[in-house]
């Protein structure tokens, strides 16, 4: 359990989704998982490259919560996720099966994860430099 809380999430989902690549099987993305007729009428169909979209959004919801923690750890995250980032970026600009819209957004929702840290991160780091600014004034109390 420990691992999960030193490599970001996207680390993980860009393995996974790389296996698939790897063994050729990208195009099972498009493959349909199962499709139901809701009662509106409508078909509603869920293809492999769906689930992988849901998989990256609960990675950004869990990325957006790590980056709450205010040790140095963060910090080596945002690295690797920096790292993660600009490897889904290479791997969709030069690897084949790394060309689908399902590999763009999760190289964008990579993306914001690092940004979201980033930001959450500088944000809590400077509420925590007022805090202590703040606790170092003395305030002489009533005599």
């Amino acid at each position: 359990m420990k691992i999960l809380k030193k490599i970001p999430m996207f680390g993980f989902l860009f393995i996974l989704i790389n296996l698939f690549i790897l063994i050729g099987k990208a195009d099972l993305m498009t493959n349909t998982l199962f499709h139901i007729t809701l009662v509106s009428g409508a078909l509603w169909v869920l293809v492999v490259g769906d689930i992988f979209v849901i998989l990256g959004l609960i990675c950004l919801t869990i990325q957006v919560f790590k980056a709450t923690r205010t040790n140095s750890a963060e910090i080596v995250d945002h690295i690797i996720s920096t790292l993660i980032f600009i490897l889904y970026l290479i791997e969709f600009i030069v690897v084949r099966g790394a060309g689908t819209s399902t590999f763009f957004i999760l190289m964008l929702m990579s993306l914001l994860a690092l940004i979201a840290g980033f930001t959450i991160t500088i944000s809590t780091a400077r509420r925590d430099i007022t805090m202590d600014r703040d606790s170092a004034v003395h305030v002489p109390g009533p005599r």
